[in-house]
């Protein structure tokens, strides 16, 4: 016997309302059918949506009016006869009829008061029911079950059902005709004053020519307080099995007389961003003779690059903290000379002049990983943990991470397995550890998703997790994926606790890669913290083609780390150099005493990443460009260096780290001498790296930017861009010119 998924059969089962013999043949063709199965877990989760709030759900009870007239209504009606008269004593059709006429005028009238009377006290039920709301309604909160797993024992308390059809175009009539107030003005983040574009949610509605109504409630949630709420009227289909043909485009407008179900309550969008970004302060010029070591962690993450390009591409300037210079950097490949065999990576230093002061010189420090083919990639156990939470029903979000994943699905091959893991109240697994032949399975299981609810990301990562290390891959990949804008509201949402719990479950041998989605509430320092402590990267994911390059050009990049833990120690000559300045890498900064420590957590290498880290360097003779320091009350001013040899170095690069499953570390040191070679004869690739790092100063309005300019960035991007196949140095290009556009903060 064979079902699909529609059949009505289905829906019966799984409400339990076939006898023992039909619910055993459902139950063995469902048994051996994976869309019936999950057909018939979603009824289930349906139903149990629907049972709570209808079972607690009260109506008024009718007043001693209405029920007179519904009694006097049934006394009076006529009675039937009490006994029928044998079959031979019938009489005729027609004598029958003619034998009630008297009274079948009678019976008629009755019949239609009965009617009329039900029908009135229908209607003034609904309007009585609608005018006792309560004003406390307008925002419902839902509290997570304490523990989430893939089949509760009992089934946990859900948020109410959507509106219907007919509610939403009820409310929607209702708010058209009440008189429309002025829409109040969003308020822009403060780092993004000047913006002159409206936000993306005011333009759309002021298109539909809906009113938009300020909440007044008293005890609404003050996020929602005194602003212009709207709330998208969701499609419904792959929530509760609907049909997505019965879906609504119309938008209902929040009032406060309406109320808001519990599983938009998250969707709610105010015109105010709250996007967050870690503070970052530029690294200072150091004197040598006080810190001859500069140690660091390295950063292959690019997630700043992608969320700058999309802010000037909305004609924005990016908030001065989400200019992480380093991932501007890194965000593009460089022709560094490969790895040695047997070398992770190969180290690449050359010393130029420095194009925004003439006065100093700039030292470019590259590394490129070793490369790893796909036929050469070692077996991998993914886990895809996606944030199904109202939030990312947003634009860009999941409608962006479902052909992401697709494509990165389309990737693998039989050696690889894929589970998916979803969490928005509560975290479940969406499709167990599944092989990777099987894409349109897992294709099947990716289209499916919906945004609803709140989002409690700390269950989602624990669960994901252990669905990775029931499926560990020994000297494999074993790797989670998360996708979120990293709004974390319910369950653990402290940072420290977050990263702390990732710390705890990196020991595992499982890494974590973590990719942003959308705007207006991206949460970029938890991610980028996430993705730190989980030994993995962070990347943004603003555009289908950005996608493409994380998940298809860079795939091998992306799952396979070649090094771990790995850190820069670069030691001055003071003969050489009075002063120096790292630029980038403000919240990867380690002590001196942390490169000989194997304990010390540090960033990662993958397969084929290029690692690229610029020094600002002030020549020995010159002074530093610090304000001065009064003279010591207690100890002598200290001497001057006296250097312990002659050499020409002007610096010493020391760099270690671990194999992907190692402990121990290695060391590979490296020297440079400087000579004396000018900016003009520096290579492309250098004077590229250069163009994007005063760019990144410029943006940030640093202290340290020189006589750098937008103007002179575009130049030296264009003498550096060179042969460019992928298009990323022509697309940098067009984004210096609409910052130029926009002009200065």
């Amino acid at each position: 016997m064979k079902f699909q998924p529609d059949d009505p059969k289905l829906t019966a089962y799984a409400l339990g309302e076939l006898d023992a013999r039909e619910a055993a043949a459902v139950a063995a063709a469902v048994e051996n059918s994976t869309e019936c199965r999950q057909a018939v877990e979603e009824i289930r989760d349906t139903a149990g949506m629907l049972k709570s709030p209808l079972q607690t759900e009260t109506c008024p009870a009718l007043s001693a009016g209405q029920r007179a007239v519904i009694e006097a209504a049934l006394t009076t009606a006529p009675k039937a006869p009490a006994k029928s008269k044998p079959a031979s004593a019938q009489p005729s059709f027609l004598a029958a009829v003619f034998a009630w006429r008297p009274q079948f005028s009678t019976v008629v009238v009755w019949a239609t008061a009965c009617l009329v009377a039900v029908t009135g006290w229908s209607l003034w039920l609904d309007v009585f029911c609608r005018s006792k709301r309560d004003d406390s309604r307008v925002v419902t909160v839902f509290t997570a079950p304490a523990k989430s797993r893939l089949m509760p024992p009992a089934p946990p308390v859900l948020p109410p059902p959507p509106p219907t059809d007919k509610q939403v175009v009820m409310q929607y009539a209702a708010a058209k005709a009440m008189p429309p107030k002025p829409a109040m003005k969003p308020t822009p983040l403060p780092s993004l004053a000047q913006a002159k574009a409206p936000s993306p949610t005011a333009s759309a509605f002021a298109r539909t020519g809906v009113p938009t109504i300020a909440s007044t409630a008293p005890n609404a949630t003050a996020a929602y307080q005194n602003r212009t709420t709207a709330v998208y009227c969701s499609r419904m289909s792959g929530f509760a099995g609907g049909d997505s043909s019965r879906a609504t485009a119309v938008p209902h407008v929040i009032s406060s007389r309406t109320v808001v179900p519990s599983f938009l309550s998250s969707s709610i969008r105010t015109s105010s961003e709250t996007e967050s970004y870690a503070h970052i302060r530029d690294n200072p010029f150091l004197a040598v003779t006080e810190r001859p070591l500069s140690t660091f962690s390295i950063d292959v993450d690019t997630a700043s690059y992608a969320n700058v390009r999309r802010f000037l591409t909305k004609g924005l300037l990016p908030p001065q903290d989400a200019v992480r210079i380093e991932e501007m950097i890194n965000y593009f490949t460089y022709d560094y000379a490969k790895p040695k065999r047997g070398e992770p990576f190969s180290v690449n230093i050359e010393a130029v002049g420095c194009p925004w002061n003439a006065e100093h010189r700039l030292v470019r420090i590259g590394l490129k990983g070793r490369e790893v083919t796909a036929a050469k990639r070692p077996p991998c156990n993914l886990v895809f943990l996606i944030d199904v939470s109202g939030s990312m029903g947003d634009a860009n979000k999941l409608s962006l991470v479902k052909p992401a994943m697709r494509m990165l699905v389309e990737q693998l091959t039989e050696n690889e397995r894929v589970a998916i893991v979803v969490y928005n109240q509560w975290a479940r697994v969406l499709l167990p550890s599944t092989s990777g032949d099987r894409r349109q399975e897992i294709i099947d299981a990716i289209e499916r998703l919906l945004g609803y609810g709140s989002t409690n990301g700390a269950d989602g990562i624990r669960l994901a997790y252990d669905e990775a290390t029931r499926h560990l891959v020994k000297r494999g990949v074993n790797r989670v994926i998360l996708c979120t804008d990293g709004d974390f509201n319910v369950g653990t949402t402290e940072l420290a606790e977050l990263t702390r719990l990732i710390e705890q479950k990196r020991k595992s041998g499982v890494f974590l890669s973590v990719l942003g989605f959308g705007g207006g509430n991206l949460k970029d320092a938890t991610l980028e913290r996430l993705a730190d402590k989980g030994n993995g990267h962070y990347t943004y994911i603003d555009t289908f083609f950005e996608a493409r390059k994380v998940l298809v050009e860079q795939m091998s990049g992306t799952l396979v780390t070649i090094a771990k833990d790995v850190k820069i120690q670069v030691e001055f000559n003071p003969a050489k150099v009075a002063g120096y300045r790292l630029i980038g890498y403000e919240n990867r900064l380690l002590r001196k005493e942390d490169f000989n420590n194997d304990r010390k957590d540090a960033g990662e290498i993958g397969a084929g990443h290029t690692v690229t880290a610029l020094y600002e360097i002030v020549p020995a003779g010159q002074a530093l460009p610090t304000p001065p320091v009064d003279a010591l009350k207690y100890q002598p001013i200290p001497k001057p260096v006296t250097p312990v040899t002659t050499s020409d170095d002007l610096l010493t690069v020391k760099l270690r780290y671990k194999q992907p499953d190692g402990d121990k570390s290695a060391l590979i040191e490296q020297a440079l001498a400087d000579s004396g070679k000018s900016y003009a004869a520096a290579s492309r690739d250098f004077k590229f790296a250069a163009a994007v790092a005063a760019f990144g100063m410029v943006l940030r309005d640093s202290e340290h930017k020189g006589n750098a300019t937008l103007a002179g960035v575009l130049e030296l991007a264009e003498e550096g861009s060179g042969p460019d196949a992928s298009g990323y140095r022509t697309e940098f290009l067009s984004l210096v010119k609409k910052a130029q556009k926009l002009g200065k903060r």
